[in-house]
């Protein structure tokens, strides 16, 4: 019998996440049934969207999110023991599934490239940056692009994937460390928009003439005062918005209306399932294509022990991580 352990919620957060918010269950799985496949996690991620996805779980319900698993019993020929998969099984160590939502690692991934980057430049978060710069933002050659978290999964690999296409970039990160990192992967400007003494003085210095491209990953006031910066025609990614996901007060208002309509900017949230098929496989392909050829640098901050997922999430909403935060089982 296989013992699955696996992190619920056990309470809606309020604010901030807390270790009471989550309870750890044990349970044991049922045999496997024709066609269905036992996974066990190797690598479990963490990401700031699980904050507002949990409104959406029931109390009691297991925290989703996606692994990278081995195949441990198969009685599916499409995936037979051993194969590594990325699959959407959620907080938990061990899953039953019946292949339809599983994904192989790309056939070209070499034997010295972490499997866990599947969770992150060559997955999920790296796809995120690809469609929102390329597609939402639509950033070219020659253009000015500021991105903020741009030291997390996200935002770090925006701005490199903004170089390869001959833009430049600005970045604000939260700390000395993560402003050195981004200055050693390839940004013109970074800055910690927590030491700065005016953000708008820093921003309008880095970028005289303004922005093209904004990619949000945080939202609220950060946002206000990039936004008046904007180029005539500008786009702007809404990405994420971690500044207010734990707020309890009601928000800040939005960016002044005027500046929106007069430099007929153009704004648009996004969800990264929206590519599918051809497109994200072709994407996938040039991640790991840029990865693999050093265009793409990555780090990943990872955490020991399937017990500190809830360590991990809350660590990495406040801000402690530099790049892609991992839990390895």
């Amino acid at each position: 019998m296989v013992h699955a352990k696996s992190w619920i919620l056990k309470k809606h957060f309020e604010g901030s996440p807390t270790h009471g918010n989550f309870e750890l269950k044990t349970v044991e799985l049922p045999p496997l049934n024709n066609g269905e496949v036992l996974l066990e996690a190797l690598f479990l991620t963490v990401d700031p969207y699980m904050r507002v996805a949990a409104k959406r779980l029931k109390e009691g319900d297991m925290m989703m999110g996606q692994q990278v698993a081995r195949v441990v019993e198969s009685k599916n020929s499409a995936f037979p023991t051993g194969t590594l998969v990325v699959a959407s099984s959620g907080w938990t160590t061990h899953s039953i599934s019946d292949g339809k939502d599983l994904e192989k690692l790309p056939a070209e991934w070499p034997d010295t490239l972490p499997v866990s980057l599947a969770l992150g430049i060559v997955g999920m978060t790296g796809l995120t940056a690809y469609f929102g710069l390329l597609d939402i933002c639509g950033a070219k050659g020659g253009e000015t692009v500021m991105v903020n978290a741009a030291a997390g999964a996200v935002g770090s690999a925006v701005g490199q994937i903004a170089k390869l296409k001959g833009c430049k970039v600005v970045g604000a990160a939260g700390s000395d460390e993560k402003v050195a990192y981004l200055k050693k992967i390839g940004f013109d400007v970074a800055f910690n928009y927590k030491t700065v003494e005016s953000l708008e003085e820093t921003l309008k210095k880095a970028s005289p003439d303004g922005y093209d491209c904004y990619f949000d990953n945080v939202g609220g006031e950060f946002s206000n005062i990039v936004i008046p910066q904007m180029k005539k025609f500008g786009r702007i990614a809404m990405c994420g918005a971690i500044a207010v996901y734990n707020a309890t007060r009601p928000l800040p208002p939005g960016p002044p209306p005027e500046t929106v309509i007069y430099q007929q900017l153009r704004m648009e949230g996004f969800l990264v399932t929206r590519w599918q098929g051809d497109v994200r496989q072709k994407a996938l392909k040039d991640l790991l294509k840029w990865v693999l050829e050093g265009k793409i640098q990555y780090h990943e901050f990872i955490t020991e022990g399937f017990e500190n997922m809830p360590a991990a999430f809350m660590g990495m909403l406040k801000g402690e991580n530099l790049g892609k935060t991992i839990v390895k089982a």
